[in-house]
């Protein structure tokens, strides 16, 4: 499993159609997961440290795991199939429960839980943009590359 990073969740034009995109920590490919508007908010108001006046769901999943003194260790991105990514939540205990790789995503920047995605996952639909210098893009260029990426994908690309 490798070490993944949450870049970010965009808007793909012209079908409006919200992408999280995740970034291998220690290599030079991106992984885009199309997601549905809802979970796209949850991911993007986690990374905004945005706290709704009322908890949404992830919100609400994140509160029962403290109240239960239960530990969400890492998330895992763990296939692809049919254009249909799977992950899987690991809890400290051993305990492993499926789930969406949106829902996954959206309560691992909740919890601060590793985000992982297995070599055969990025292999088939990484996305590869080198970087330009040592120190690795700047935000700002990440989100860049991420636009001109949009402009060029579509959803058929996955299957």
């Amino acid at each position: 499993m490798l070490d993944l990073d949450v870049v970010g969740v965009r808007v793909e034009m012209p079908s409006n159609n919200p992408i999280v995109l995740l970034r291998e920590r220690a290599g030079t490919r991106y992984l885009p997961i199309w997601v549905g508007a809802v979970e796209a908010t949850a991911i993007a108001y986690a990374q905004q440290g945005i706290v709704p006046p009322r908890p949404l769901t992830h919100d609400l999943m994140r509160d029962v795991l403290d109240a239960l003194g239960v530990a969400l260790d890492e998330v895992r991105i763990t296939a692809l199939e049919d254009g249909v990514f799977y992950s899987t939540l690991v809890f400290a205990d051993g305990t492993e429960v499926s789930a969406r790789p949106s829902d996954a995503i959206a309560l691992a920047l909740r919890t601060g839980s590793a985000i992982k995605g297995a070599e055969e996952v990025l292999e088939s639909a990484g996305i590869e943009i080198p970087d330009e210098d040592e120190e690795g893009p700047s935000a700002e260029d990440e989100v860049q590359q991420f636009r001109e990426f949009l402009d060029h994908v579509s959803p058929e690309d996955f299957g």
